[in-house]
């Protein structure tokens, strides 16, 4: 189907999930666009248009686009102060819409967390989120290479044990969007970044999903437009 939000029920059947975190499962912008901003600021950047390239990737990858004559170095050093800023501040991270109930349906079913943030961070914001985290998870200390890269998304399918073609990334994001097209998996974009990026089928929240399983154990996601 086209990138456009689904009208009418679609059914799309995997074998395994792959969730991003930040913007598809937890609802994290009002942090990000803090941290980002005062980034931003501090380095004479306009935060408006920062804000458009942070999603999705590492911070270090992120500072690499908006300074690209900037010591890659230099990048790993900020990001690590970065990191550790975020991991404080939860203040108005929350579940996005559907989501309790999306990853309660998905408890004992492959599945794997594949996100751009590292481990503390994760735990911190899932936690905020009041959301079970998966038992299989990718964070930032497990890859070489950011979102867009695929690394993420194809370590997670093995640790599963899933080809990625059986598989269904899920994503916000123009960066995590092409990390899972790369990867050979189809994906769901969710929310309002995700629908100009080309995924597979497209939702508003996490609301108008349902999640059932077949006899044989494959996953089918029903799709219905808000």
């Amino acid at each position: 189907m086209s990138a456009s939000t689904a009208t009418t029920p679609v059914v799309l059947t995997a074998k395994a999930l792959l969730l991003d975190m930040d913007g598809t499962i937890v609802n994290s912008d009002a942090v990000v666009e803090r941290c980002w901003r005062d980034w931003a600021v501090s380095h004479g950047l306009d935060p408006q248009e920062a804000l458009k390239v942070v999603h999705g990737r590492q911070g270090y990858a992120t500072m690499a686009v908006l300074l690209p004559d900037r010591p890659m170095e230099v990048n790993h050093a900020e990001n690590a102060v970065m990191l550790a800023r975020e991991t404080a501040d939860t203040d108005g991270v929350v579940p996005v819409a559907g989501a309790p109930a999306f990853m309660a349906a998905l408890d004992g079913l492959p599945h794997a967390l594949v996100t751009s943030a590292d481990a503390a961070l994760a735990e911190a914001r899932m936690t905020a989120a009041a959301l079970p985290m998966p038992e299989v998870r990718v964070t930032a200390e497990s890859v070489e290479a950011s979102k867009p890269d695929p690394e993420g998304f194809l370590k997670g399918a093995a640790a599963l044990g899933v080809d990625p073609a059986d598989c269904i990334a899920f994503e916000d994001s123009a960066a995590g969007i092409s990390a899972g097209q790369a990867a050979g998996m189809r994906v769901i974009g969710v929310g309002p970044r995700a629908a100009a990026h080309a995924p597979t089928a497209h939702v508003p929240d996490l609301t108008t999903l349902h999640v059932t399983t077949t006899p044989d154990g494959t996953i089918e996601i029903t799709l219905r437009g808000a």
